[in-house]
């Protein structure tokens, strides 16, 4: 994101590929959902995510309910 981009704003969700310690945006966007929540995560404040299950988190608290509720499915190994 550049300059402009930051002044006018893109203003619509981004795409993004996550990966272990960084994303990559594919599609440009100020933000990504919360995969449990729904809400919308800045992505400057986007700093919780699983690579596995391509999914964002707005916080830790909800990224442990998340990986407790898979776990418990079986969808999760230790």
């Amino acid at each position: 994101m550049n300059r402009i981009d930051r002044l006018f704003g893109l203003r619509g969700e981004a795409r993004v590929r996550f990966q272990h310690g960084e994303y990559q945006v594919l599609t440009p966007g100020d933000f990504v959902r919360c995969a449990v929540t729904g809400q919308a995560i800045p992505l400057e404040d986007l700093r919780y995510w699983n690579v596995e299950l391509q999914e964002a988190y707005v916080s830790p608290d909800i990224s442990m309910k998340r990986y407790v509720e898979l776990r418990q499915k079986g969808r999760i190994r230790v």
